[in-house]
């Protein structure tokens, strides 16, 4: 895959928001920043802004003709700044309104899936008074628990055992007032990230322990990330096409991330999309676009360019 990136003469100032308020912000500020630095890098007219600072007040009086997103969970990746540059009439990078909040509720993403027909596993919400040998008979065991509206697998546990399905219900209420179990898919887990019309090279993802979670994806230097993925080309041909289409059918634009586990029967089912995938050292789409040839800076004012493009959703 190549692409040949530019800077519009007409680009303007970008501002680089980054930061927040989230339970990712500590995430957030390690991708904002490399981003920042790529942009400075390419002589882009580019700040950095930290909506915790002053919120939008903050961001209005920098007067950005362009806002390239790096804010990563709630009130960033939710919508609800996408919702407010429309409002500004800014221009900002990645997907729209719609396509964000979709993405950041793990459940209604699901739902979406399964009304067009795409593979995903079987789910059901959860409450502090869930029966939970209900549950248990409905998805089987292990399962998964889940905050539905967290990032960076916060608050996700494997659940081995009935008795400990409530206990990790908990765990991810303290991220989120709803919560989900879902279907273990007992496999391989893969991840394809998506820039403009094009999938880049899959990852197939390996931890020692088993699950991917926040210290494997952000902390550890033990998680392997095998590229090539080691699928046959027709493989990695079906799974990329699949990728493509569960992002259009959340209406994602401009570039994002989906994540896929593959069973031993060779199926492939979609767990999540993200809006606002990380860009810092230890993130997948940076290495995917490396793989593909594509330099960090060039996949950054990628990035950049499809900010112009119209909001569709």
């Amino acid at each position: 895959m190549s692409v040949d990136p530019t800077t519009p003469p007409s680009v303007g100032k970008v501002v680089v928001v980054y930061g927040g308020t989230s339970a990712e912000r500590e995430v957030s500020l390690k991708s904002g920043a490399a981003v920042l630095e790529a942009l400075q890098r390419k002589g882009v007219d580019a700040c950095g802004y930290d909506p915790r600072d002053n919120g939008l007040v903050g961001l209005e009086q920098l007067a950005p003709s362009v806002v390239f997103v790096a804010l990563h969970g709630r009130g960033g990746e939710d919508g609800t700044l996408q919702g407010a540059l429309e409002l500004l009439d800014i221009p900002y990078t990645g997907s729209g309104v719609l396509a964000s909040a979709l993405g950041m509720d793990k459940q209604r993403t699901k739902q979406v899936w399964s009304a067009v027909g795409l593979p995903t596993p079987e789910s059901i919400m959860l409450e502090a008074s869930a029966d939970w040998s209900a549950v248990v008979a409905q998805l089987g065991l292990p399962l998964m628990v889940k905050p539905v509206h967290e990032g960076s697998t916060l608050g996700i546990s494997i659940v081995k055992s009935q008795t400990a399905l409530e206990a990790a219900y908990r765990e991810a209420a303290q991220f989120d007032a709803r919560v989900m179990a879902e279907r273990f898919v007992v496999g391989e887990e893969y991840t394809v990230a998506l820039l403009g019309d094009q999938a880049l090279p899959a990852i197939r993802v390996e931890v020692p322990g088993g699950f991917y979670d926040y210290e494997a994806k952000y902390i550890a230097n033990t998680t392997q990330y095998h590229l090539p993925c080691g699928l046959a080309v027709e493989q990695e041909a079906t799974l990329a096409v699949l990728c493509q289409q569960a992002f259009a059918a959340i209406g994602g634009e401009g570039w994002g991330r989906v994540d896929v586990m593959r069973d031993s029967e060779g199926r492939f089912w979609l767990l999540e999309v993200n809006t606002v995938p990380g860009m810092t050292d230890h993130s997948l789409v940076p290495q995917a676009a490396a793989y593909a040839g594509i330099a960090f800076d060039d996949l950054v004012l990628h990035i950049l360019d499809t900010a112009g493009e119209p909001s569709t959703a």
